[in-house]
Formats: structure tokens, C-alpha cells, sequence
């Protein structure tokens, strides 16, 4: 028994030691998302300078939003007794798109009157930030790179893969959520 102690002593001592975590056999570097990263930095880049050329050759005063896209207003309503959409709020639109070179993509009769409740339903990014600057009544051109329109995927229709588009937006009405 006197033999058996110390040696339990020893077992306990050394099977008291904290485990030491595993390291992986590979590692990744991360390569990919770097160079998706600078891909798409090069596409953003090409595609404001584009959008900047057709700015700079057209006689219209552009305002460049906080989103990242740049408009128009073809009819402006100065009145402040009408205020822009908040969420929920529903607004009725139409609206055309088009290719940065003018061709029409589709017309406000394919598009067809929309409604759309203020950020409870799915639209591409730039026009749902686009209906947030508009009052009942105002035209406003709106000059969307891809990643604020319909990005890597497109539409799956005629809007292909990472393509900046012109849209022409009328809202009609402004229904206000009676909940704000």
C-alpha cells in the first residue's frame, strides 16, 4: 500500500494537466474573399466613373445620395406640407428602367402602377432608398450602379449580371401608416 501512494501522487499530479487545443492540419488564407473583395472594388470603381461621364454630359444638377447612387428631379414639389414615406407608409409608383446608354429596358407600362409598403416588402435596394427621398407628385431620375440595383444576379429576365441601370420614378400617392 505504502508503494501504491506515491505513485497514485504522480498519476494525479501529471493527469491534472488542462487540455491543449488541436490545430487545424490546413489552414486558409483567404485568397477568395480577397479577390472577390478587390473585384468588386474595380467593378464599383468602373462603374462611377461611367455613371460620372454620363453626368458630366447631360445638363441636369445630380445629387449624389448617402446610399451611394446619384438623381434627378424632372418635377419637384418644394411644398413642405408633404412629407417623404416612412416604414410602413404605402406608396404607389411607376416607374421605367434603363441601360446606362439610354435603351429601355422596361417601360412603365411593363412595370405597371406598384404599391409598396415602405420597408416591409422586397424591392432592390436603390429604389427602396429612392422612394424614401420622393414626395406625392415628384419625377426623379435615378442612376444605380449594380450593387445598388440588381447586383451579381440581375433580374433573371432582361437585367443581366452586375449591370448599373437608369430608372425614371413618379409617386402618385403617399398613404401614411396610421400606426406613425
Amino acid at each position: 500500500m505504502n508503494k501504491l501512494v506515491p505513485i497514485l501522487l504522480v498519476l494525479l499530479v501529471f493527469s491534472c494537466k488542462s487540455p491543449e487545443a488541436r490545430r487545424p492540419i490546413s489552414s486558409k488564407s483567404g485568397s477568395f474573399i480577397n479577390e472577390s473583395i478587390a473585384r468588386n472594388k474595380a467593378l464599383n470603381a468602373k462603374e462611377k466613373a461611367i455613371i460620372e461621364d454620363i453626368m458630366a454630359k447631360n445638363n441636369h444638377d445630380y445629387i449624389a445620395s448617402e446610399s451611394g447612387f446619384w438623381y434627378f428631379y424632372n418635377a419637384k414639389i418644394e411644398a413642405d406640407s408633404l412629407k417623404t414615406p416612412i416604414f410602413g407608409d404605402i406608396v404607389n409608383y411607376n416607374y421605367n428602367v434603363k441601360s446606362l446608354n439610354g435603351n429601355l429596358i422596361y417601360s412603365k407600362e411593363e412595370t405597371k402602377t406598384q404599391n409598396y409598403a415602405m420597408d416591409k416588402e422586397e424591392l432592390f435596394t436603390g429604389l427602396r432608398e429612392g422612394l424614401k427621398l420622393m414626395k406625392t407628385g415628384e419625377t426623379v431620375t435615378f442612376l444605380f450602379p449594380s450593387q445598388k440595383a440588381y447586383g451579381y444576379y440581375g433580374d433573371e429576365n432582361k437585367i443581366g449580371t452586375n449591370m448599373p441601370i437608369i430608372c425614371e420614378v413618379t409617386v402618385n400617392s403617399i398613404i401614411k401608416n396610421p400606426v406613425n
